[in-house]
């Protein structure tokens, strides 16, 4: 057969083109359109009408949400759409109600900044992406349930989004019940005296404003001062996620510091313990589990109080300084003590002048403790949060001025700020004991501060610190000089000695056991136009109050300029100028909240939601997209998440996507899910219930001398290197992408081939788990393998059908029983490259043997591609005499007995070389065949009475004869 390229091929008649595939491809989408193929049944609907139907099992299957971007598709962007369409078919045919359709995840930053730049608004141009990439997913035949889809932005869509805000913002968690509840129950209990309040006032006697700053303390969102990524250069606050390494913004590459802003969060840390242990019933890559367990960084310990002897130069005590640590055990060598340069006891016990006697050193050069302080804080803001971590032993810090107590010892402990310490991990602070910690010895060595050995070194290095290159870290030594105030360690072991100090610690009300987390508090401000504004108002003593449901949604305004305000790069004493802001109409407005207090100014929220919002819960939009009453209908939901056998917890069948978000995406949609179900709104209590990640695939980058990237396009291969335009350029495997110039549309590759070769290509060319390598030149393969499929069942002269009534040879017939079988089985594990091996091994023994097809064999191999190229399959089952479409055929099934090969040949060896091959059936047993290979004249010859010491069998293909 001839490899010439597609586009110059001479074709017969009815031969199956480029030309021909558009055309077969184009008519069938029409067709899935025009009769709702693939629209998914609802309990409310169809189901309860029909009960055949209603009887079935049921497959909810998503992908991640797409974002439309400007640039369009590249052929890696489909490999997960395509894999889950071709499962979504195989369950259809395996008798499965199914759900899979896929909206747009449409708000962001890159549509913001493309207004920025040309004044176009971003509605505008995201929904031009969106009409292109509709185009391309639709060209590859998807069978998305089409009257599901919706994008993030719809109105109808971000008003749930707000709504879902609002259940979170009315409720806080109840730590006894283990659950959220709404915020009225815990006004009730304040109103009534069964909660005290903090200061012990009535909740009567308490103004608005201190009511709403004790319930802000218990939402679960709320708006708060805290440390934020804050970006002059870019106008805006930034997620940890959007900062580098280098403490520089992801976009544009400003300089980013730390400023303390008031911002909306939501307390996701109460549902830490809930968010670690409910992985376990998830059906997920145990390395995505680990990394949710790693961002949650659940560790147990004990909080400390230190005193502060002294604060603000008096001579008082009324401050205290608590830590969190998991090596308790040795706060007898605490020496020291850190506290985070952000840290809100800074400014408090920071003395006029410095202690007399302070050490040279610790002052960093400056007159008084306050002027240090200053300028480090200013340092240290400029540092990302990688960069304070870097484990380097060069420590920075300064001394505050200050000294706490050790409680165990009584000793006094100077208070220092470093920026190795970080104020959103533990409480802030740490208790330095720097002979057992390698970053604290190190600060001590720069600062000549003191060490205590209090854990007995196993290595010989003796007990003095001063002799030592580093700390000595061990949980398996003993405690050792850790006496004082009615308490001996020495001579425990760490877990005993934890114990030991605890106990005394909650004796003496200076501490207690406890668990800490490194998950933070969700930042959930963005100072940005494109997003999903708040639904919450101010009133004039700047108090928070939320909209009610009829005033939903709070769309985006019309504003002159998209642009946050943007300030020297450099500044960090600035802060942010939302968009929203610039529309004072819209901003002020006087409302009626039916709160009882009649009409009223309120301010409202400038900020926007982030990103992560809209694919929060879009699972359960995909449940009910047309319902205006309510989140999701409760029987609906029941339906396509509720909890079942294999599924405790309920949740989506199979989550397609990624795994650059194993943490963020995941855990916040895990996080508003277990919300909603304790609020009784939905009956799962998680959104994934298994998770498949889809490798990458990837493209060669061509770089020339200068390190820029060349169009691969244009490069050539020869003598053994890589030419453009006559200059030689070096080649690297990396991402496919526009700025890359190795992208490859999908819509190059339909022109020339067909979607089905396109589909066929992807699904083949290796484990979807893993990333692999495109290569155009190969895609061929696929589309001669479509072509031979369409020759066994098209005439290409005369277009009829060839296919015969005749009873196929038994061998053709168990060839097709063990594809069926095989196929069959790789579909169900998502394994398509080798259900695509198996068709093509079967499609090509038919192609060997010759003459016409029997239709027994035809139609069944017609369904087993079907999945996969589904167009084509569609043609063919048409010309086979079908009226129905193939979508809702049963998918074949193998007989077991054909399925299985007549005979198997074993290999029988002696000393590691074949003396025999023997014909056997392939279910024969261990002892069956080890009798029949020692019974084999061949082998009985080559052992030639020589004793046998052991026979090791592997039935049906290998016996090993040792003697």
């Amino acid at each position: 057969m001839s490899d010439t390229p597609p586009a110059t091929e001479t074709a017969a008649p009815h031969r199956y083109t480029a030309a021909m595939a558009a055309d077969i491809e184009d008519r069938w989408q029409d067709y899935w359109d025009a009769h709702g193929t693939f629209a998914a049944p609802n309990p409310s609907g169809e189901l309860a009408g029909d009960p055949e139907l209603a009887a079935r099992p049921k497959t909810f299957i998503m992908d991640m949400f797409p974002y439309p971007s400007g640039a369009g598709l590249h052929v890696g962007h489909p490999l997960g759409y395509i894999a889950t369409d071709a499962f979504a078919r195989f369950q259809r045919m395996a008798g499965h109600n199914v759900l899979h359709t896929l909206g747009f995840d449409a708000f962001g930053l890159p549509a913001e900044q493309y207004a920025v730049q040309t004044g176009t608004h971003p509605r505008v141009s995201t929904e031009a992406n969106m009409v292109t990439m509709k185009a391309q997913l639709r060209r590859l035949g998807l069978g998305h349930d089409k009257r599901r889809s919706f994008a993030t932005i719809d109105p109808g869509y971000y008003r749930w989004t707000q709504w879902i805000f609002l259940q979170i913002y009315n409720s806080w968690y109840d730590t006894e019940a283990g659950r959220a509840r709404p915020i009225d129950e815990l006004v009730a209990q304040f109103a009534d005296g069964s909660r005290p309040t903090p200061d012990g006032r009535a909740w009567s006697e308490l103004t608005g404003p201190e009511r709403a700053e004790v319930l802000s303390g218990h939402r679960l969102a709320y708006a708060a001062k805290s440390p934020v990524n804050w970006a002059p250069g870019l106008g805006t606050v930034l997620a940890n996620e959007e900062v580098t390494a280098d403490g520089r913004s992801e976009r544009g590459d400003f300089p980013v510091f730390k400023a303390d802003l008031l911002q909306w969060k939501m307390r996701i840390t109460a549902y830490a313990d809930r968010l670690a242990d409910d992985l376990d019933l998830l059906d997920w890559p145990e390395a995505i589990k680990q990394q949710q367990r790693n961002w949650i960084g659940r560790s147990e310990g004990a909080r400390v109080d230190f005193p502060v002897r002294g604060a603000a130069g008096e001579g008082g005590g009324e401050h205290a300084i608590t830590v969190f640590t998991t090596r308790q055990d040795t706060l007898f060598g605490a020496t020291y003590m850190v506290l985070a340069p952000e840290h809100e006891l800074v400014e408090s016990i920071v003395p006029a002048a410095w202690p007399e006697g302070t050490h040279e050193v610790w002052t960093g050069g400056y007159p008084t403790p306050a002027d240090a302080v200053a300028a480090y804080r200013k340092q240290a803001a400029s540092k990302s949060d990688v960069e304070r971590q870097a484990e380097a032993k060069d420590k920075t810090g300064v001394f505050t001025g200050a000294f706490a107590v050790n409680p165990v010892s009584g000793e006094p402990v100077p208070v220092f700020i470093a920026d190795y310490v970080l104020i959103g991990y533990g409480t802030g602070a740490i208790m330095a004991v720097p002979a057992h910690d390698s970053r604290d010895f190190a600060f001590a060595r720069a600062f000549e501060l003191p060490m205590r050995c209090v854990v007995e070194p196993t290595d010989g290095r003796g007990t003095d610190p001063a002799t030592w290159d580093d700390a000595f870290a061990s949980y398996e030594a003993k405690i050792v000089n850790s006496t004082g105030s009615g308490l001996s360690l020495d001579g425990l072991g760490v877990v005993e000695a934890k114990a030991a100090i605890t106990d005394w610690l909650v004796e003496h009300g200076v501490g207690e056991g406890t668990v800490n987390y490194r998950l933070r508090d969700w930042l959930f401000s963005r100072q940005r136009y494109w997003g999903e504004p708040f639904p919450i108002v101010y009133d004039e003593d700047g108090v928070p109050h939320a909209l009610p449901d009829s005033m939903l949604p709070v769309e985006l305004p019309e504003v002159d300029d998209y642009s946050p305000r943007t300030f020297d790069p450099d500044d960090a004493d600035t802060s942010p100028e939302p968009p929203l802001s610039r529309n004072p109409g819209w901003v002020d407005v006087e409302l009626d909240l039916g709160d009882g207090n009649g009409v009223r100014t309120y301010r409202r929220e400038t900020n926007t939601m982030p990103n992560w919002a809209g694919s929060c819960w879009y699972e359960l939009r995909y449940l009910d997209p047309f319902n205006t009453e309510r989140l999701v209908d409760p029987d609906i939901e029941a339906y396509w998440m509720g909890p079942r056998d294999g599924q405790a917890a309920g949740g989506v069948d199979l989550y397609v996507g990624g795994s650059e978000h194993a943490v963020l995406h995941l855990l916040y949609a895990r996080f508003w899910h277990k919300v909603l179900y304790d609020l009784g709104h939905i009956s799962s209590f998680e959104p994934f219930h298994k998770l498949y990640n889809q490798g990458m695939i990837q493209a060669f980058v061509y770089r020339d001398a200068r390190g820029f990237a060349v169009p691969a396009a244009e490069v050539e291969e020869r003598d053994g290197g890589y030419f453009h335009q006559g200059e030689k350029v070096s080649r690297v495997l990396g991402k496919m992408g526009k700025s890359l110039k190795n992208a490859v549309t999908p819509d190059e590759i339909c022109a020339e081939y067909g979607a089905d070769t396109l589909r066929l290509y992807e699904m083949a060319m290796g484990p979807l788990d893993v990333s692999r390598p495109w290569d155009t030149r190969a895609v061929v393969g696929q589309y001669r393998l479509l072509q031979r499929l369409w020759r066994n069942v098209v005439d290409e002269a005369t277009g009829e059908v060839t296919v015969t009534d005749a009873e196929p040879a038994e061998e053709t017939l168990r060839a097709l029983h063990q594809a069926i079988q095989g196929v069959a089985g790789d579909m169900a594990g998502l394994r398509f490259n080798t259900a695509v091996a198996k068709i093509t091994e079967l499609n090509n023994h038919l192609t060997k043997a010759g003459g016409p097809v029997p239709r027994s064999i035809a139609e069944p191999l017609v369904l087993l591609v079907a999945p996969l190229a589904p167009h084509i399959a569609e043609e063919l089952w048409r010309r086979l005499g079908h009226t129905e479409s193939l979508v809702h055929q049963p998918f074949p099934v193998a007989d077991p007995e054909l399925a299985q090969d007549p005979a198997v040949v074993c290999v029988v060896q002696i000393k590691g070389k074949v003396k025999a091959r023997l014909e056997v059936p392939p279910t024969i047993s261990e002892a069956e065949l080890e009798a029949q290979a020692l019974a084999d004249p061949a082998v009985v010859a080559a052992l030639g009475g020589a004793a046998v010491r052991k026979v090791i069998v592997r039935a049906p293909k290998l016996v090993n004869i040792v003697v």
